[in-house]
């Protein structure tokens, strides 16, 4: 019990952390912030369950002032923000990725990482986030969705980098993949 807490708030911490980071310019000047490959990483390392508790959590410390949303942002606007779509779904991001790395069968581990980033991490991710921003900028969802495809590349790539941090972490500590049993483990190498 003690050890999924911790886990579940080092990767809270982890989510707010790489949303502090600065975001990175992409050649045709949209910013890119790390705080969804956070949400990718704890769903493939934790989990589908606690993946989106970690999630959850992170957003209960926003809802109640803590500024660890991207940009140093916190409090209640945060949700009702034109990205506040994409911070709800936070969770259901992280779930949808550990769902699939848990229950895809695929070699190695970090294709399997990769694809349920892009199917959790940005699928997911924006569903919630097109419809929030479709209702809170009253904009139709192919306008909504026009507004967000410029993010897309670089969540792609952050979808690929998950899957190496996966890979990585499935050949030097294993134990770190709980969704991985130690014959899976083996085969996925």
């Amino acid at each position: 019990m003690e050890r999924n807490i911790a886990q579940i708030s080092l990767f809270a911490a982890l989510i707010a952390a790489l949303g502090l980071m600065p975001p990175l310019m992409m050649g045709f000047g949209v910013p890119i912030s790390a705080q969804s490959m956070g949400v990718m990483i704890a769903g493939t390392i934790l989990g589908a369950r606690k993946g989106a508790a970690a999630a959850a959590l992170l957003l209960l410390l926003v809802a109640i002032g803590l500024p660890m949303m991207s940009g140093g942002r916190g409090g209640l606007g945060v949700f009702v923000s034109p990205t506040g779509g994409f911070a709800l779904g936070f969770p259901f991001a992280a779930w949808v990725t550990g769902k699939v790395v848990e229950t895809l069968p695929l070699k190695p581990v970090g294709l399997a990482a990769a694809i349920g980033s892009v199917l959790g991490g940005v699928v997911t991710l924006y569903a919630f986030g097109i419809v929030g921003m479709s209702i809170v900028l009253d904009k139709t969802l192919t306008e909504a969705l026009a507004l967000s495809i410029v993010f897309l590349p670089g969540d792609f790539v952050k979808a690929g980098v998950v899957g190496v941090i996966a890979q990585s972490l499935a050949r030097v500590y294993p134990q770190a993949l709980p969704w991985c049993d130690s014959n899976t483990r083996i085969s996925r190498l």
